[in-house]
C-alpha cells in the first residue's frame, strides 16, 4: 500500500511525516532537519531556483527575489486589508492579478502564490520520497481552521501542481 505524505504547510516552516506501522513518523527533509523554511528564492543571473535553508540563507542579500510567508497570499485578493498591510512590510513585489488575486514576483516573473507553494510542497515530495525510497502521489495538506473556501481551494491546486493528490 502506498504511503501517504502528511504535510504542515506553515508560514514559516513545514514539516512532513508518514505512518509507518500505525505510528507517526516525522520526515527528516535533504538538509537533516525536521522542518523544512518555507521559504522559496531565485537567483535573478542565473535562474537558479532555492527552496527551504538555501533560500533562506541567501534571502538576506537577495531579498526582492525571495518569496516568504507565501501561505498569507494563498487565495486572497489585492485589495484586502491584511495583503496591503503585508505589502509595507514585504521586500518582495506583490501584484494585483486582473482577476485581483494578490500575486508575487521574483527575478522578473511573476507567480500566484499556489505556484509558489507548489515549489515548497515539490521540495518535500522529493525529500520525502528520498527517505522512504518509495513514490508518493497523494498527500493530506494541514490549513488553518480560519482558512476560507477560497484558501482551501488554493492549497489543493499547490498540492495538485506539485503532483500530489491531495486527499
Amino acid at each position: 500500500m502506498p504511503k501517504v505524505l502528511g504535510i504542515d504547510l506553515g508560514t514559516t516552516n513545514s514539516c512532513m511525516a508518514v505512518i509507518e506501522a500505525g505510528e507517526p513518523r516525522v520526515l527528516e527533509n535533504a538538509e537533516g532537519g525536521r522542518t523544512t523554511p518555507s521559504i522559496v528564492g531565485t537567483n535573478p543571473k542565473t535562474n537558479e531556483r532555492y527552496v527551504g535553508l538555501t533560500a533562506k540563507r541567501q534571502a538576506v542579500t537577495n531579498s526582492e527575489n525571495t518569496i516568504y510567508s507565501v501561505k498569507r497570499f494563498m487565495g486572497r485578493k489585492h485589495g484586502e486589508e491584511s495583503i496591503q498591510q503585508s505589502l509595507k512590510l514585504s521586500p518582495f513585489k506583490v501584484s494585483k492579478h486582473k482577476n485581483g488575486d494578490a500575486h508575487v514576483e521574483m527575478a522578473d516573473k511573476t507567480y500566484a502564490p499556489p505556484e509558489i507553494a507548489a515549489m515548497i510542497l515539490q521540495k518535500l515530495k522529493q525529500d520525502a520520497e528520498a527517505k522512504i525510497g518509495e513514490p508518493i502521489s497523494q498527500a493530506v495538506i494541514t490549513v488553518p481552521a480560519y482558512f476560507n473556501d477560497s484558501q482551501r481551494n488554493a492549497t489543493k491546486d499547490a498540492g495538485r501542481i506539485a503532483g500530489l493528490e491531495v486527499l
